[in-house]
């Protein structure tokens, strides 16, 4: 059972370095998804309050995040245009759609969901949403709007317009970044804060310029103003909601588990999928952006010295002060200096190095660049998709790819693959098989045709041993396809023992064996014993079919 936390002197410290950071990136996350900033400063206090009271991880710090707002944006425009008041109100359900999709998933204790998503596809997807982003946020950095849909065509008209880009819009957004990228190798110095800072006290000066202002902030919200979908819209609601699902969760799960394994916490994900579906559906009654434990809110929490969630709480009562003091300065934030803090916030997803393993372990390499390439064709959306899609096709390609080994004796009672040991012991008139992935439905019969095969190619054999030890169960079309691998064997008068089987895999073949057999040949732990209850051979001759 978890200790409960006790606050500390660090949780303060933690909780004042991180609300510097958090009030302009939930602002700037708004204005990405498409959202007015109060948007995101409600989504913020949703993450923070109830994260802080239900997590389990004493680093995540549950705000807006770039990628689960870039996907809303997607998703709204997807839905309903550009109507700005009805992308607010499709934003609530939606949101509020993918908590409840959290309920679901941690009722169910499907705690390791994210796993769907294979990393370097995870990461493939993570640089080409950082592309699109960057993209799709130089017009705000520049002040001229684009009408183009897609990478490329937002890209090009970005071109074309040079001309007319804004200069002081441009000027204070590259300064800003220049900012950025330099404190950001300072520890414990809230960047964010101290150009945003800048950029209010030089607003007056720089809305005589011309430099787009954030304008009005208003945080009255009224709850449950729903905007009812017509009946076509709820099958896409649904397919968006597990979008920003599969989003948040992949990002969240990834933050707390690297902080989890380095100071050796437990972990509990289906307790974080609970924590993470209230702070959305309560997002998404205040109509707040989508919310997760985004990277950089958890590492500068943990960097400042936090000890327990507290540090979270602390921090959405600090920026609760903020908020209700400083409403008109918020106000006056230039939207390039936005613009910069997402674009300095998506930075980090482009580095090529990331893919660097990849090349040099010669896996995945084509996977990681589908994912980048998905999602500057397809869009945000189907890119998310299609990155899904890939994890789902890597998975079932390694699992249905056939791989048996053959096992011969090595030492005294160790058993190893013959084609890894050439000079292991091969016994005389034992065939010993390993099959080297779980067996499942997609891989069974291929893998018991190579089995069928090695028995052929030893016409000697009596027994056969199936060192089922890679498998925790066994499905209806394992049970049935064994079931007949025996009943061939038979015929051949080839006994069959199992040996290393899983508890639930054995309780399943003495399901399906008849009640008067004997289940002597399922209760081997280890192959020797399995080879020391070898029977007396046959002497009839025999053809294998």
């Amino acid at each position: 059972m978890t200790a409960t936390p006790r606050y500390s002197s660090g949780d303060l410290i933690a909780g004042l370095a991180i609300a510097g950071l958090l009030l302009p990136e939930a602002v700037a996350y708004a204005g990405l998804a498409g959202l007015p900033p109060a948007a995101g400063v409600m989504g913020m206090f949703a993450g923070l309050l109830c994260y802080g009271l239900i997590g389990q991880s004493a680093y995540a710090i549950v705000t807006p995040t770039s990628s689960s707002a870039a996907v809303l944006a997607a998703a709204t425009l997807a839905l309903v245009g550009a109507d700005a008041p009805l992308r607010i109100a499709y934003a609530s359900l939606l949101v509020t759609g993918a908590g409840i999709a959290f309920l679901l998933a941690g009722a169910a204790r499907f705690g390791a969901i994210s796993n769907l998503i294979a990393r370097p596809v995870l990461r493939g997807y993570a640089f080409g949403l950082a592309l699109v982003i960057i993209v799709k946020q130089w017009p705000h950095l520049v002040a001229v709007p684009v009408s183009g849909s897609g990478f490329f065509g937002v890209l090009l008209e970005e071109l074309r317009s040079a001309a007319a880009w804004h200069r002081a819009s441009l000027m204070l957004g590259l300064g800003a970044l220049l900012v950025l990228f330099a404190l950001a190798r300072i520890r414990h110095v809230p960047a964010s804060l101290i150009v945003i800072v800048a950029g209010v006290l030089a607003s007056p000066w720089l809305a005589a310029r011309g430099v787009a202002l954030i304008g009005p902030l208003r945080l009255e919200r009224a709850l449950g103003a729903w905007q009812r979908p017509a009946g076509h819209q709820w099958l896409p609601i649904v397919e968006y909601s597990l979008a920003l699902l599969f989003i948040v969760y992949a990002e969240s799960y990834s933050s707390i588990r690297t902080f989890s394994l380095k100071h050796a916490q437990p972990m509990q994900p289906n307790r974080d999928l609970i924590a993470l579906g209230v702070a959305n559906v309560v997002a998404g009654l205040v109509h707040g952006t989508p919310v997760g434990a985004g990277y950089s809110g958890t590492s500068a929490n943990e960097a400042a010295g936090a000890q327990s969630r507290f540090a979270g709480l602390t921090a959405a009562a600090l920026l609760l002060i903020a908020v209700w003091l400083l409403v008109p300065w918020i106000e006056r934030i230039p939207e390039p200096v936005l613009a910069a803090i997402v674009i300095h916030a998506v930075s980090r997803s482009l580095r090529p190095s990331v893919f660097r393993p990849y090349w040099r372990w010669q896996r995945d390499r084509g996977v990681s660049l589908m994912a980048v390439a998905a999602v500057l064709f397809f869009g945000v959306l189907n890119g998310l998709l299609a990155a899904i899609a890939f994890s789902l096709a890597v998975l079932l390609r390694s699992l249905a790819s056939p791989r048996l080994s053959e096992l011969g004796r090595w030492g005294e009672h160790d058993f190893v693959s013959i084609a890894r040991y050439p000079r292991a012991e091969v016994l005389t008139g034992v065939l010993i098989l390993r099959p080297e992935e779980p067996l499942l439905f997609a891989n069974v019969d291929p893998l018991l045709s190579l089995a069928r095969h090695a028995v052929r190619a030893h016409p000697d054999t009596h027994l056969v041993i199936l060192s089922l030890e890679e498998s925790p169960d066994l499905d209806g079309t394992c049970l049935e396809s064994l079931a007949e691998f025996e009943a061939w064997l038979g015929l051949h008068r080839i006994e069959l023992r199992f040996a290393r089987l899983k508890e639930r895999a054995r309780e399943a073949l003495m399901r399906a064996r008849d009640a008067h057999r004997s289940a002597a040949d399922l209760d081997y732990s280890s192959v020797d014993d399995a080879v020391r209850g070898l029977p007396a051979p046959s002497d009839k001759p025999r053809e294998l079919a």
